[in-house]
Parts: C-alpha cells; structure tokens; sequence
C-alpha cells in the first residue's frame, strides 16, 4: 500500500487571524471551506501553490479561551530554498522566530516560527 499524507488539522480561535497568518507567512492558499453554522463550526482548508499537502483549520464558534496544546503535538515542517531570505522574511513581520539552528555539529539548516494559536512550524533548508 502507498500512503500520502492528505492534511493535517488544527483548531484555532480566530479564523481570519490564522488566515492571515498562514496566507502572509507561508504562501498557503485557501483551497475549500465547509461552513457548518447549525453545527456552529468551519473547516478552511489551506494548500501550497502545488498542492503537495493542506492544513485544516478548524474555526469551532463557542470556544472561549485559547485550546490547550499539550506535550505531545510538536510541530509541522516544511522545507524552503532559501532559508535566509525565509529567515529575515518572518523576522521582518514581527513574528516569534528562533535563531538559525542545526543539529550538534551542523551548520544551521532550520529555524521555527509560531502561529497565533501557539502551534511551532519548523522552516528548514530545501
């Protein structure tokens, strides 16, 4: 059997906020929404300009405080060319963004950036 990953899902708090983000940070498009108002949730369905993956927002409309992340989520990944450029890119937003990182003994390959709903993406060196 060939398994491909088709998204993954993640609550948020505020639609348009992480829509933003996502759109703005990491070039995602919207690629389908469900509104189910008598169920009072969404789902927003996001893909690169390839469609290689999606990330499923889900917009839940009764939430009142921020979702709990727990310890055992860590974070996404995806690989950029040009991680400098990356780099400077998200800094420049005024978003949380670590330093250059890389394993013991490498060069720096990847850094991580966080969403407004406290969820850890790692951007790493193509």
């Amino acid at each position: 059997m060939n398994y491909k990953l088709e998204h993954a899902c993640i609550r948020v708090m505020d639609l348009e906020r992480s829509l933003e983000f996502y759109k703005k940070a990491l070039s995602l498009e919207e690629v389908n929404r469900l509104d189910y108002s008598e169920y009072k949730f969404t789902l927003v369905y996001l893909s690169d300009e390839n469609r290689n993956f999606e990330i499923e927002l889900t917009h839940n409309y009764d939430t009142e405080k921020p979702y709990e992340l727990g310890n055992g989520f860590s974070h996404f990944a995806l690989t950029v060319s040009d991680l400098e450029k990356s780099h400077e890119f998200h800094k420049n937003m005024g978003l949380e963004v670590t330093d250059l990182k890389g394993l013991p003994g490498e060069k720096p390959r990847y850094y991580f950036i966080t969403d407004p709903d406290g969820y850890k993406i790692e951007i790493i060196r193509r």
